[in-house]
């Protein structure tokens, strides 16, 4: 089945659809898209590497999951109805932020989307789910950080723009998950701006101004 998904201007209005494969080629029109990313108790992140089939970033550590909402749907809403089909879990998630990025990803295809970031917490036991997710590892910042020093190319754009944006997220989501978001907000961002020049320039993403 032909998937499509949303297509926006700047600001985030729908002015239509198109299929899904085309908006990620490498003249891909700017559409909706959203990055959940979920934490334990004790402030670890999943990540999880995508499937080796799929067509951008194959392989890579990506946030936890990924997807694009329906017309009827919001962010969150979205997130939430992915949620089964991409970790075999159900659970409630909360918006932060949205940022617009354009990415290339070789001579493939790019990443071109106003992106929701989503956040959640879990206890549960994540599963790998085949077509979407190769594995998944749990993650404290300074190990996120070694990692993404080590070798950015094979950490997700949106996801790492994702975290960078936590310390200018929604301020009272961030009050109520403090105990697990504040090692994440700020503490990290001077690793993340050089993972995120890695994949693109400065000029090629923004955050989102809701206010």
């Amino acid at each position: 089945m032909t998937e499509y998904v949303i297509l926006v201007d700047s600001n985030d209005n729908a002015i239509g659809t198109e299929e899904k494969v085309r908006c990620h080629l490498p003249d891909g029109k700017l559409h909706r898209a959203f990055t959940a990313v979920l934490f334990d108790k004790s402030g670890r992140l999943a990540l999880a590497r995508r499937d080796p089939a799929k067509m951008l970033w194959p392989g890579c550590w990506d946030g936890t999951f990924a997807s694009h909402p329906r017309e009827s749907e919001t962010f969150v809403s979205s997130g939430q109805r992915r949620m089964p089909d991409e970790l075999g879990i159900s659970g409630t998630l909360e918006y932060m932020h949205k940022f617009e990025y354009h990415v290339p990803y070789k001579d493939i295809g790019s990443e071109n989307e106003i992106c929701g970031t989503l956040v959640g917490l879990t206890d549960a036991e994540l599963k790998e789910m085949p077509g979407e997710i190769d594995r998944i590892r749990w993650v404290m910042p300074d190990e996120l950080v070694d990692g993404i020093r080590s070798d950015p190319k094979i950490y997700c754009p949106w996801m790492l723009i994702a975290l960078r944006l936590f310390g200018r997220s929604d301020a009272a989501v961030l009050e109520r998950r403090a105990d697990v978001l504040s090692a994440w907000t700020d503490t990290i961002n001077d690793a993340l701006d050089a993972a995120i020049a890695h994949h693109l320039l400065p000029e090629k993403w923004r955050i989102i101004n809701e206010h």
